[in-house]
């Protein structure tokens, strides 16, 4: 589902990619990212399983009003 986003990353060189292995582990690092740096988080993960593994993250940084994509 997410594997043309992926195409056209490979392509840019002013965004950095960092894999995780998890996606709660990817919200939480964006979330840290955004709270560190007060530039937005971004985090991509695939369809299903993986959106719902990544919902604790979003919820945080929503509660805590942090920018997070």
């Amino acid at each position: 589902a997410v594997l043309p986003i992926y195409d056209e990353l490979f392509q840019q060189e002013d965004i950095e990619h960092i894999l995780v292995r998890h996606e709660q582990g990817a919200t939480h690092a964006a979330e840290g990212y955004a709270r560190s740096s007060g530039k937005c988080g971004v985090v991509l993960v695939t369809s299903g399983p993986g959106a719902t593994n990544a919902v604790t993250g979003l919820t945080d940084a929503l509660m805590d009003s942090i920018p997070m994509v």
